[in-house]
């Protein structure tokens, strides 16, 4: 688990990750992205130590309640990256909708590729 000043640290780093690979989402978009960003930066970091554990402690544990015979469950962290994940992804997802469109490359055919990649002679 990180300390509160490296997680701050490594959202921080995230967060500039980001929005050098965003930057082409535009000036008046980037004021919307901005929070998705630092969303997306908290998760990934908290995404990460989270599977810091789980490899660590493992996905299950065993439980029992009452008189009943001991059982493997879930862990909680199990359960919390899980949420983390689908939640990153969506962030991610609405980031990457807000990047302006490819401009469609003009169709060719082999004959105009052949021609083009002649050289004078």
């Amino acid at each position: 688990m990180f300390g509160k000043i490296e997680k701050e640290k490594k959202i921080k780093a995230e967060e500039n990750r980001l929005k050098r690979i965003y930057k082409k989402i535009g000036s008046e978009k980037m004021n919307l992205a901005i929070g998705a960003i630092q969303r997306a930066a908290f998760l990934r970091v908290s995404l990460q130590e989270l599977e810091d554990d789980i490899n660590e402690n493992g996905y299950t544990e065993k439980f029992q309640q009452g008189n009943q015979e001991p059982y493997d469950r879930k862990r909680p962290n199990a359960e919390t990256y899980k949420s983390f994940y689908d939640s990153y992804l969506k962030t991610v997802k609405q980031l990457t909708d807000m990047l302006p469109k490819a401009e469609p490359k003009p169709e060719t055919d082999e004959f105009d590729e052949f021609i083009s990649g002649r050289s004078e002679i």
